[in-house]
């Protein structure tokens, strides 16, 4: 406790250098900590990114190119799938509920979702979270009628009413736009942080209703073409879709289904399981995550560092004060003792004040990242993962401490108390 006192006593001493170093260590530790909250709450984000649902079926390809396009509205489907087979597998007796998806159109570079009502009363995300329009409606039997994700609303300044002429294509930039085919805004969705978000969402009729003039993906020109009245008169019933989404009736029956779907000789689908394809897709970034990780601890690793330059520098400056120690009793290892304190001492007060400043952080970000990217940082205690990084810094401190505890234990009486020129 004397060692612990007179090491507190030259800190504050030194509060200047002491201060410094502390504060480098602090935010080292608070952006390891940062890193790792943000790393574990995006993986679980990513993971729940669609819940609720058994099976996702699609043109046979990979399990991640069919989670790319059909969840996460990136790439493009190799093929289309009959709507006969998407009917057959949704009336099968097993099958509680069924979504179809088309997708192929854009709007200024978001993506457009051609389903049915089915799509607001079934699909979830995060944990089992409904969709919920924050105004208006959902499409009703209009095919001209869309609903926005809120980032495409905020991000447009749309609002309901407004009229807007979607494009061919998925490309920012697009040559071919349905001019003769406006859509009207009728509802605006709540945000969920996930691709929905991003999306415009209109009914399977509606998507049909735009190319219903196409003639090997060409449009009509001239007298062929086919406007919006007319074609609200037309048999709308589509020939195609993208992917579905299934709910099963029992959970046990779904590898049974996916087997069926798998083997189903009317045309080549293939049926993934969600969460097995979002594993294997957030493995293929797992470097990257790792690499994240590695960096913050050499972040942490420098404010350590730079704890013993300090340390080391002030030595010379502390000759005089280590040999008034000696000529008053201390041994050796009594300085030794008191650098390897001062060292903890340092690093200690660093993890508190980062630990503050996480907190503090978390505080002030929580609303704005929950609303802008739907990744929500609890405001919890250090879970025990994190504890052993803290516990692993203090004890780094330790050995990082015991250098300049040698190189003053070696020092004699006589060195600090001679005068050097």
């Amino acid at each position: 406790m004397h060692l612990l006192r007179l090491a507190l006593a030259s800190l504050a001493n030194r509060r200047a250098t002491a201060l410094l170093t502390v504060f480098a260590i602090a935010v080292s530790v608070c952006l390891l900590l940062a890193v790792e909250r943000v790393r574990t709450e995006a993986r679980a984000s990513f993971a729940s990114t669609l819940s609720g649902t058994d099976l996702i079926v699609g043109a046979r390809s990979g399990p991640v190119n069919l989670l790319l396009y059909s969840v996460f509205r990136i790439g493009n489907a190799t093929n289309n799938i009959r709507w006969e087979s998407f009917r057959h597998f949704a009336e099968h007796p097993r099958v509680k509920w069924a979504i179809p998806l088309s997708l192929g159109d854009s709007h200024r570079g978001y993506r457009v979702l051609g389903t049915t009502v089915a799509y607001f009363e079934h699909y979830r995300y995060g944990r089992r979270q409904p969709l919920e329009l924050r105004e208006g409606r959902a499409f009703a039997t209009d095919p001209f009628e869309v609903v926005l994700g809120a980032e495409v609303a905020e991000a447009l300044h749309y609002k309901l009413g407004d009229e807007l002429v979607l494009a061919h294509g998925v490309a920012r930039i697009s040559l071919t736009r349905h001019e003769d085919k406006p859509f009207r805004v009728v509802g605006i969705l709540g945000r969920t942080g996930t691709p929905v978000d991003r999306t415009l969402h209109i009914g399977l009729t509606g998507m049909e209703a735009l190319h219903i003039d196409w003639r090997g993906g060409v449009p009509a020109r001239g007298g062929a073409r086919i406007d919006a009245e007319q074609a609200r008169r037309m048999d709308l019933q589509p020939k195609a879709i993208t992917a579905f989404l299934l709910g099963l009736d029992s959970r046990i029956a779904t590898f049974a289904m996916q087997r069926e779907i798998n083997d189903y000789l009317g045309e080549p689908l293939l049926a993934i399981l969600p969460g097995v394809a979002l594993q294997e897709l957030w493995s293929l970034m797992g470097t990257a995550e790792q690499a994240l990780f590695v960096v913050s601890l050499c972040v942490v690793l420098t404010g350590l560092i730079g704890m013993l330059t300090a340390i080391l520098a002030s030595l010379n400056e502390r000759r005089r004060e280590m040999a008034i120690l000696r000529s008053l009793g201390a041994r050796p290892w009594h300085i030794a003792g008191l650098l390897v304190l001062e060292a903890f001492a340092l690093a200690l007060a660093g993890v508190l004040l980062g630990l503050a400043l996480l907190y503090l952080g978390i505080l002030l970000a929580q609303g704005p990242l929950q609303a802008a990217y739907g990744l929500y940082l609890p405001f919890a205690a250090p879970s025990t993962y994190e504890w052993l990084l803290l516990g692993a810094i203090l004890a780094a401190s330790l050995p990082l401490g015991a250098i300049p505890a040698w190189r003053a234990y070696r020092q004699s009486l006589a060195d600090g108390l001679s005068i050097r020129l």
